[in-house]
């Protein structure tokens, strides 16, 4: 008597969607781990120019606020905070006489030329890599930018 061969096990049918995903978000973070590494501004971290640039956005943004944005806790974002103030990138003051308990965030001048150097530095990596791709691979990353820009400018659900 021969054995029952077991059934042939075929990996699921992704949808369309997921299997995209599945392609897409590794290589996102790849990129953005490349860009973190190339902010070219010494002594800053990759966090610290992530609230920075958040700060330059939203001058006067409160802690909380700030962190919230971030996704961090308050009390982390207010010890962030006091780092970049003490490095001069960053500068907190009241925000209005009739709360004089909300503090706001402004960036520093010396923060706006850290800033602007990360983000020369991150642009210039970037754009020999695109130089080196065909035009029709270039056009093909210019075609998804709005569908890129929708996915990236929603809000985290939580």
């Amino acid at each position: 008597m021969t054995p029952l061969a077991a059934p042939e096990r075929r990996p699921p049918v992704l949808p369309p969607s997921v299997a995209l995903a599945n392609r897409l978000r590794p290589v996102l973070q790849q990129l953005a781990r490349h860009l973190r590494r190339k902010a070219g501004s010494g002594s800053v971290t990759a966090g610290q120019l992530e609230i920075l640039g958040l700060v330059e956005q939203r001058p006067g943004v409160g802690i909380n606020e700030l962190a919230g944005l971030v996704g961090i806790a308050a009390p982390s974002m207010s010890n962030a905070v006091d780092k970049l103030e003490a490095a001069g990138l960053a500068v907190r003051s009241r925000a209005a006489a009739d709360d004089r308990r909300r503090v706001g965030v402004t960036v520093s001048e010396q923060g706006s030329r850290v800033l602007r150097v990360a983000r020369t530095s991150r642009n210039a990596w970037l754009a020999e890599r695109l130089r080196r791709l065909t035009p029709e691979q270039r056009g093909a990353i210019e075609a998804a930018l709005d569908a890129l820009e929708t996915i990236a400018s929603e809000r985290p659900a939580g």
